[in-house]
């Protein structure tokens, strides 16, 4: 029954004047049922009552169906899923269900009208998707991962025949293979993500394309793969093509002309002609320059100047690492201008995601300097954004109250530090007085200007996450820690000052040395209320960690929370970092990674216990391989029969197999929690 509220001289309610569910209209109903996982709408639900079976099977509900991240649903209930979804569902994704047996996966033969699949990150082999090919005569676009053992032979020539209808396909490439590509003749779509691949003789079809992706980890093989790729573009460019993403280097391959929405290109690829060649004539909506140095000047020109049509129609820009430059000094002319990026903001005013990750920005606090020259006054501007990555100098107001030994930044940046005078200190009238609300002006205005932000990712321009990454570029791809001073000054009051996102859900803060007791933590979650996702990385000082007692109330107060990933060196997770944790009832994903940290294995079993839905715990801290390796087989023993989904890692961090240790893990949990990125990405075709 629904509460209702009566005014207090009207007779109370009577038994008859109550509503029930089911006296809600079929439209309300719908819309809650939709909420559901499709799982327990057909196997629960529908088997309440007549009215709630019928809505249950309405086509608005089971046309398109995700079963990713239902954690709960075993092999079992998905086989059941999908008998009864098989003559109505057309689009069905299970991509990240790493947990379910190649023999259900089988099943999907059984929904025959499907013309969308995602399979990607499921355990399928050759002659399981030979299967579900020569079943599904209608599937339009496929999604799947080409494994160890894979071999095209083995496709029978019923599924040759379904390739050769795709209109678009996306491959995650883990063995050296060229895949399916070479049977798909009609694809107007294709995406490859891979972290090894090298090629065979087969030349791809491309005459109907209209969206190409590659995301491909460096190294040599990989280049002569691309070219392979790529060879077709050489002689003829698709008519239609309008996406074109490519994040691995190699040889200038096409001129992109027509209605280009979506571009990024390697940084060896870049070069004026080049980059004014591409979008010369064209409205993209999603551009990205990532790690591309020295070609900022060039990509604003572009937007500013008339490169492009319209830079109104501009919803995601990458801009991450576009100002990087290797050099022991760095000077004005090496940073964001604040003057530019309010050009930018005006012209681009229709922006959703911006990442502006391994960036600069440092802003003098000038007296008698209008407000409005700030970074974050400008990006105020931006009403729509939705998601925002800042290099952590740019909160800063110029405002040096944590450094008062530091004479300049330039000093710091070139490894040197004055010692304290002795004697009678130099007269510093302002040093230390001004007030937190002086020095987050910036920000505040942010805040109030954005509201509608939900993804926030605060990153120091020196932090390198301690894990190994499947890119052994990434860690050259940043500067050394330490090198930017006005980071330094990025405080408490600063991320107090967040609490102005009320829609925040999730907040990444890493690299951020000026934060002393953590007191803006708890101020930010006392106002965000919606806050799902939370990462941590070497907050405060290094050497010690001085925010516990911030974090344990931060984590009491974050009752929504479902993800959390916290990197600090010598973090002590003990029964009361535990007990708190079990506050966040709602929790489903966590890593610890900590060089030097400790874990108590009874206060991580209990919290297991206590929190029922999570399905994934990596703790990759000190410890010895045996105590890991107990504590493991502990929590997969006594809690994998009820979580079908729960992948337990637990491994010494410094252990010399810790990547071997990585690379098996799941690659969805992989790619989404246990290695640092930004969650602020750019556009991709599928």
């Amino acid at each position: 029954k629904l509460p209702s509220l009566r005014p207090q001289h009207c007779a109370p309610w009577s038994a008859q004047d109550a509503v029930g569910l089911l006296d809600l209209s079929d439209e309300i109903l719908l819309c809650i049922l939709h909420h559901l996982p499709a799982c327990d709408l057909l196997l629960n639900v529908a088997n309440v009552c007549h009215k709630l079976r019928t809505l249950c099977y309405d086509k608005t509900l089971l046309s398109d169906v995700c079963l990713s991240q239902h954690y709960s649903a075993n092999d079992m209930m998905v086989v059941r899923a999908l008998d009864k979804l098989s003559n109505h569902v057309q689009s069905l994704s299970l991509n990240g269900c790493y947990w379910l047996s190649c023999s259900t996966l089988k099943h999907l033969s059984r929904c025959r009208g499907v013309t969308q699949l995602d399979v990607t990150g499921c355990r399928l082999t050759t002659v399981r998707l030979s299967h579900l090919l020569s079943s599904l005569s209608l599937l339009r676009c496929l999604a799947f991962d080409v494994t160890s053992g894979f071999s095209s032979a083995q496709l029978s020539s019923e599924a040759v025949e379904t390739l050769g209808r795709l209109s678009e396909l996306r491959q995650t490439l883990l063995t050296p293979s060229y895949g399916v590509v070479p049977y798909c003749t009609k694809l107007q779509g294709v995406g490859v993500s891979c972290q090894l691949m090298v090629g065979q003789s087969s030349v791809p079809h491309y005459q109907q394309l209209e969206g190409f992706t590659a995301r491909l980890a460096p190294g040599e093989v990989n280049q002569t793969l691309l070219l392979l790729y790529l060879a077709v573009f050489s002689v003829h460019i698709p008519e239609r093509l309008r996406v074109f993403l490519v994040s691995i280097p190699g040889p200038y391959p096409l001129r992109a002309e027509g209605d280009l929405e979506a571009l990024q290109l390697p940084r060896t690829w870049l070069n004026f002609s080049s980059l004014k060649m591409a979008l010369e004539g064209n409205s993209p909506r999603h551009l990205s320059f990532s790690r591309c140095p020295g070609m900022w000047p060039q990509v604003f020109q572009s937007l500013l100047e008339g490169g492009v049509v319209d830079s109104g129609q501009l919803t995601c820009l990458n801009l991450s690492g576009i100002n990087q430059v290797w050099t022991d000094c760095r000077n004005i002319e090496d940073q964001l201008l604040a003057s530019t990026m309010s050009r930018l903001t005006i012209a681009c005013s229709n922006l959703k995601h911006l990442n502006l990750m391994h960036t600069h920005y440092h802003h003098e606090n000038v007296p008698g300097l209008n407000d409005n020259t700030h970074l974050c006054s400008s990006l105020a501007n931006l009403k729509n954004l939705h998601s925002l990555t800042l290099p952590a100098c740019a909160l800063s107001d110029g405002v040096q109250t944590n450094n008062s030994n530091t004479t300049s930044p330039s000093s710091l940046l070139l490894g040197l530090k004055k010692s304290p005078r002795v004697g009678l200190q130099s007269y510093k009238p302002d040093l230390g007085q001004s007030s937190a609300v002086d020095s987050t002006s910036g920000l505040a205005q942010l805040t109030a200007g954005c509201p509608s932000i939900e993804t926030l990712e605060i990153i120091g321009p020196g932090f390198v996450s301690v894990l190994p990454r499947l890119e052994p570029c990434t860690r050259s791809s940043v500067e050394p820690r330490g090198m930017c001073a006005w980071a330094r000054g990025v405080g408490d009051a600063h991320i107090a000052a967040l609490e102005g996102l009320k829609r925040l859900s999730c907040l990444t803060l890493a690299g951020l040395p000026g934060i002393l007791k953590g007191t803006g933590l708890v101020q930010m979650a006392k106002q965000c209320k919606s806050l799902k996702v939370l990462s941590l990385a070497n907050i405060g000082v290094v050497k010690t960690m001085n925010y516990t007692s911030a974090l344990l109330e931060t984590l009491r107060l974050s009752t929504q929370l479902q993800e959390l990933r916290l990197e600090q060196p010598y973090l002590n997770a003990n029964s009361a970092f535990f007990e708190a944790l079990s506050c966040c009832s709602l929790l489903r994903r966590l890593c610890l990674i900590s060089r030097s940290g400790t874990f108590d294995p009874s206060a991580a079993e209990t919290f297991m216990e206590r929190c029922q839905h999570v399905v994934m715990c990596h703790l990759f801290m000190g410890g010895t391989l045996v105590g890991c390796r107990t504590l493991q087989k502990t929590l997969m023993e006594r809690f994998s029969g009820e979580r079908p989904a729960l992948s337990v890692v637990i491994y010494p961090l410094h252990h010399e197999d810790l990547p071997s240790v990585i690379r098996d893990i799941p690659l969805t949990l992989l790619d989404t929690v246990t290695l640092f990125q930004s969650h602020v990405q750019y556009y991709t075709v599928l």
